[in-house]
């Protein structure tokens, strides 16, 4: 059976999103953060990023991690594509082309996208910008997502699905980083069919399932 490493409140949520579209048993060890704990390193302390069982899967010290049989894969992006080629269509590709654009669009979100949107995440909680100098780094980095922001708001309104017109992993990805930003409805107002698409993504029973197991946690 699939063992996913990581809790819920982490980016084991896309993996763990994906197993729920697939219908894929999987088990969880929910493994924290180290930083959201006190001390990581105190006797009795939860398993986490800083437990010496965990580095031996994870030299890093970095969720989520996969085992997927003999496979110990890291880094969420990397996972969700594996699962989606080894379980095929829908949600994986149908073709080398479509294999070529899930990486291209899940690489995208993750190099033109992440970096700001988690920006936005830790300093505009619940909609609002922190005092002082977050609202300046909260602008700057709304400012640097316009320009991708409008490259998937063209592809959406021309095609409705990142890759092959359907509901795919390259879907869930992007989705799944741009609800970093997607608090900031100042920066989210201009692109209607993102936020559509993500309204969309959004409301789809594995999505909602992950995610009430995602509020079940500690914050």
């Amino acid at each position: 059976m699939l063992t996913v490493y990581g809790v819920t409140r982490s980016r084991a949520s896309r993996i763990i999103w994906l197993c729920h579209e697939l219908d894929l048993p999987f088990k969880q060890v929910p493994v924290i953060q180290a930083y959201r704990l006190e001390d990581a390193d105190a006797p009795g302390a939860p398993l986490n990023t800083r437990s010496e069982s965990f580095l031996k899967l994870s030299p890093a010290g970095a969720i989520p991690v996969i085992q997927d049989g003999d496979l110990v894969l890291s880094e969420s992006l990397a996972c969700t594509l594996h699962l989606a080629r080894r379980h095929g269509q829908p949600l994986g590709p149908a073709d080398l082309v479509e294999d070529a654009l899930m990486l291209q669009w899940s690489f995208y979100a993750a190099t033109m996208i992440e970096p700001d949107a988690l920006v936005i995440l830790f300093n505009h909680r619940n909609g609002q910008a922190q005092p002082g100098a977050a609202q300046a780094t909260v602008a700057h980095a709304a400012e640097r997502l316009v320009r991708p922001l409008r490259v998937i708001e063209d592809h959406l309104a021309r095609h409705g699905h990142m890759v092959g017109g359907r509901f795919t992993v390259a879907d869930l990805n992007l989705a799944e980083v741009l609800r970093y930003a997607q608090g900031h409805g100042e920066l989210m107002e201009p692109f209607p069919a993102v936020q559509a698409w993500l309204s969309d993504c959004q409301d789809r029973p594995a999505f909602r399932k992950m995610w009430q197991e995602r509020l079940a946690e500690p914050e």
